[in-house]
């Protein structure tokens, strides 16, 4: 959970008068047809994800006065497949312990904190505004409410805050989950500039485990936001730590890095010191898994950047969810990565593929759109290649606005360049070309993109280099050219057009 730093006049009624100003024209162009947006208003991290008697549970960080942070509330959407959203009332609202930053939720089958049996637990940071005023480092503890009746409804602990603030700045974003091998609930906890685990019997009483990460990974920023999940591979279980920086990202702004290791209930241990990243994209942020989903780790992230997320030029919302995505792990060489993909469930959206095989590329730019019927906002792209070179898929429209995406052979590095893409003057730091390492060392690769209006996500060598990447056209891209100074030869390259509630009519 990102805190905003305002002036030192700040108060509610900073909010009160921001609400009044006038909401920009809409832009229904912008919205996205597959990802969660809501309605309207701000929103930013994903928080309490549960999946329970079918249903995919999203809560998140909302201000329904405004379209720029403020005092957090939690929203709440749900689906059945991951695709299709429906926005619901307020979770959580503010009270007198504080503002609701991000945290988590849990199903609490054994009724081991007394809410009742499947009780449906979110624990979350209070953020207590004048407190942090009075520079005691004690402002922000944690916290819970619980649902009987599916997340309608919530209800907030009387024993409020169930974990003080030992005097922490930045004392936030609990993660938790319970923990089969020691019978108890893990707290995964953002603690400044490293990672705090806290164990519990009953998600009310909490002692403290153990430290990690002070001097290993990325501070080029605040921790935040982090998830523990084990994964397997090749037979043996891996512990993934997931730990969201800003800022300090690969990119700049914000970042998702992660460490694979061991966790005994206690302490985590990671396989090395080595700096990885989840995303190396400048708009995926404060992404966490969902809870209940068994041996499968679904991951949600926030598309956007802190270092433009405020002024993005989308009404009368701002900012979108990632695809949810499936997460693995891959070795290459003696180094294993976590890999992502997007979710088997995004399938059922898919529309009839045309496909081009054979495709020879050179340094002359080769219009494909008519092979492809080529044509909307909002579509799948993947390509295939036996031996990958130097490549750009340039995506264009009748404006002169282009995205560029390919990759760069002697560096080893795909890239996305949203440099002329569309208006970039609402931040000087939202222009510029983005590069993801290469971490397959086949000759082969393989490449697919999903765009939504605003956004496009890379996976590339089955989720091993994943980034994503937003951009504003003031017309849609209607124009794909491919051009290699290489002479790449793509065995296959193709087009789908894209399903969803919000999406305009498929033609």
């Amino acid at each position: 959970m990102k805190r905003i730093l305002l002036p030192a006049l700040f108060s509610l009624n900073f909010f009160a008068q921001a609400q009044q100003a006038p909401v920009p024209p809409a832009t229904p162009q912008y919205r996205p047809g597959y990802h969660f947006s809501p309605a309207a208003h701000w929103m930013n991290d994903p928080n309490g994800m549960v999946y329970y008697q079918g249903t995919y549970h999203l809560f998140f960080q909302y201000y329904p006065d405004g379209m720029t942070w403020g005092p957090m509330h939690w929203g709440h959407a749900t689906s059945t497949d991951l695709t299709s959203w429906k926005e619901q009332a307020i979770a959580l609202f503010p009270d007198k312990l504080g503002w609701i930053f991000s945290g988590s939720a849990v199903i609490d089958a054994n009724n081991t904190a007394g809410f009742g049996k499947n009780a449906m637990v979110a624990i979350f940071t209070h953020h207590n505004d004048p407190e942090e005023k009075k520079k005691t480092n004690k402002h922000q503890y944690q916290s819970l409410a619980y649902s009987l009746d599916a997340g309608k409804t919530w209800k907030k602990y009387e024993g409020n805050p169930v974990l003080p603030n030992p005097g922490i700045q930045d004392f936030r974003d609990p993660k938790v989950s319970w923990n089969e091998v020691a019978k108890k609930w893990v707290m995964t906890l953002a603690t400044k500039d490293r990672i705090t685990f806290y164990s519990s019997p009953n998600l009310k009483s909490w002692t403290k485990e153990s430290e990690f990460g002070e001097k290993l990974g990325a501070h080029g920023g605040v921790w935040e936001c982090p998830d523990l999940f084990p994964l397997t591979l090749n037979g043996q279980t891996h512990w993934v730590l997931l730990v969201n920086l800003n800022p300090g990202g690969p990119n700049s702004g914000s970042g998702t890095q992660y460490f694979i290791g061991s966790f005994d209930g206690h302490k985590f241990t990671p396989l090395n010191d080595k700096t990885k990243w989840a995303d190396y994209g400048p708009d995926d942020y404060a992404g966490v898994t969902w809870a209940n989903t068994g041996a499968r780790k679904i991951f949600l992230g926030w598309m956007s950047n802190w270092d433009y997320a405020n002024q993005v030029p989308t009404s009368p919302w701002r900012n979108a969810m990632t695809l949810p995505r499936e997460l693995g792990l891959r070795q290459v060489g003696s180094e294993i990565y976590l890999t992502s993909q997007p979710v088997k469930e995004v399938a059922k959206i898919v529309q009839p593929a045309t496909t081009l095989k054979d495709v020879k590329a050179t340094a002359t730019a080769q219009d494909l759109s008519t092979k492809l019927n080529f044509g909307g906002d909002r579509y799948a792209l993947k390509m295939s290649t036996a031996q990958l070179k130097d490549f750009a898929l340039v995506l264009g429209n009748a404006a002169g606005e282009e995205l560029r995406i390919g990759y760069d052979a002697s560096a080893k590095q795909y890239f996305i360049d949203r440099t002329k893409a569309g208006p970039t003057a609402f931040s000087p730091k939202f222009a510029g070309r983005h590069v993801t390492p290469r971490l397959a060392t086949a000759p082969a690769a393989d490449l697919a993109l999903y765009v939504d209006a605003t956004s496009v996500e890379l996976f590339a060598d089955g989720g091993l280099s994943v980034a994503t990447e937003l951009f504003f056209p003031t017309k849609a891209f209607t124009t794909l050219k491919l051009e290699s100074a290489g002479g790449l030869t793509v065995q296959e390259l193709t087009y789908s057009k894209l399903a969803g509630p919000n999406a305009k009519p498929v033609n």
